[in-house]
């Protein structure tokens, strides 16, 4: 087996880890603003669609509360922008970053809520109420192993050698 060594540590000053950590977090939220914005744009053409009067209320209860959680995840999502923008210049970047990261991890479970009630809500359509249930929990374990377990089964897999030692910069 190969020694592990201990993973080299940044060299940077408080300013320079709050700039990296805030590009870091934007390039996350370029990735899953794509989702996002994909998904509203399918719920919001679905109201429009031959079959939409057709739904039942659990469905209709369903398309409402996804599309609502897909406009709150873009909140979500935008905000550190706004925020920055707000702030920029008032030598904030820490806190800027703090608040961001938060907003960004709160929009994840949102987003989260949202994918798995679309397709709860198509797949219902489509298959049946069982169906739609069971497909809708499928997804919602698979985001929650995906997304909450595995960072954790990866960080406890990490060696006490391999884990940085700054331990306030986890990432934004």
């Amino acid at each position: 087996m190969a020694e592990q060594r201990p993973l080299p540590t940044r060299h940077e000053t408080p300013l320079e880890r709050a700039d990296r950590n805030f590009s870091e977090l934007l390039q996350e939220l370029r990735v899953t603003q794509t989702g996002v914005q994909i998904l509203f744009a399918f719920l919001l053409t679905l109201a429009f669609t031959q079959r939409f009067p057709s739904l039942d209320t659990v469905q209709r209860a369903t398309y409402v509360t996804t599309l609502l959680l897909s406009v709150l995840a873009a909140a979500l999502f935008t905000a550190p922008a706004a925020l920055h923008r707000s702030l920029f210049q008032e030598n904030v970047k820490p806190a800027i970053v703090r608040v961001s990261s938060r907003l960004a991890g709160i929009g994840l479970f949102v987003l989260m809520l949202a994918f798995t009630g679309s397709v709860l809500l198509v797949v219902d359509v489509s298959l049946g109420r069982a169906a739609g249930i069971a497909a809708g929990a499928g997804t919602l374990a698979v985001y929650v192993a995906l997304w909450g377990v595995l960072p954790r089964l990866v960080h406890r897999a990490l060696r006490p050698a391999e884990v940085p030692p700054a331990a306030p910069d986890r990432g934004p």
